[in-house]
């Protein structure tokens, strides 16, 4: 067995077939490795457990959505209102399209979340920074007159708001007829509430 193209994005993306295949209660590292062509042992010279597999890939699958994301924060060609804008329908589109496209794999998703709690902390502390950059740019560019001093707990504000757009616990209603409309009257909202001085 030639274990010299084996790599940790190898292995990830074996992990999210196994996990597909099999779901997370019964996929292994065995399975993970049978799929790769390697031994067991290989797959744990680079993860060393299955928990840090199972939380490799699950930072892996977050990750895609906030790279996605901050292109969108780095957009310095649009102004702050239609980034945030933006940047929640690209978050809500990127969930429902996982949800949708793939929904065993979003299931076994779910179960990793819960299980990695400290990579989903990161990833909501992730996101809400890219919330801060634009709400900042906003208030520097003139744009939200109504922030005051606390700019990151105005960026937290804005992602507890749109929650239900973005909380996997939320999912069954992505599909509902009239869901764009619902999250643009909130943005609406928001984007008013940015602007208005208290």
């Amino acid at each position: 067995m030639a274990t010299e193209a084996l790599t940790a994005e190898r292995i990830l993306a074996a992990t999210e077939d196994v996990l597909r295949l099999y779901g997370p209660a019964k996929a292994t590292v065995v399975d993970v490795a049978r799929a790769l062509g390697v031994s067991h042992g290989s797959v744990y010279r680079h993860f060393r457990t299955k928990a840090a597999l199972r939380e490799a890939v699950t930072k892996r699958w977050l990750d895609r959505t906030t790279q996605e994301l901050s292109r969108i924060v780095a957009d310095s060609s649009r102004g702050a209102e239609d980034r945030l804008a933006l940047w929640n329908v690209a978050l809500f589109t990127a969930k429902r399209k996982k949800a949708g496209a793939d929904p065993q794999l979003f299931a076994t998703y779910e179960v990793l979340l819960r299980e990695n709690s400290g990579v989903v902390d990161e990833h909501i502390t992730e996101l809400v920074g890219q919330l801060v950059q634009i709400v900042q740019d906003g208030v520097a560019a003139g744009e939200f007159t109504a922030v005051e001093e606390n700019v990151e707990a105005t960026a937290r504000a804005v992602f507890d708001a749109t929650i239900r757009f973005h909380d996997p616990v939320y999912a069954d209603e992505w599909s509902k007829p009239g869901i764009e409309a619902e999250m643009d009257a909130v943005l609406d909202l928001l984007a008013n509430g940015l602007k208005r001085r208290p």
